[in-house]
């Protein structure tokens, strides 16, 4: 996991109940539709283009969280 590319910081501060739509809009966002490579992005196995950075830091932004990049705030590994 490279945690310069990983958007799990943003994912974790995401409420219960937004979690689906967020992650939906997350999917479209990077025109996946599967969850496994909804999960190698979270976890930053893949570098994101500039344009998907923008894209996914609006989305999270929608829903008032502004730290989105890196691993979880007092976490060191989180396994899949």
């Amino acid at each position: 996991m490279n945690n310069r590319f990983s958007f799990r910081n943003g994912w974790s501060q995401v409420r219960q109940g937004d979690a689906r739509a967020v992650r939906n809009k997350l999917m479209i966002a990077l025109d996946i539709t599967t969850r496994q490579p909804f999960l190698d992005r979270l976890n930053g196995k893949i570098e994101p283009r500039v344009t998907e950075v923008e894209r996914i830091e609006q989305i999270f932004a929608e829903y008032g969280i502004t730290e989105v990049w890196g691993q979880v705030k007092g976490i060191t590994d989180i396994i899949n």
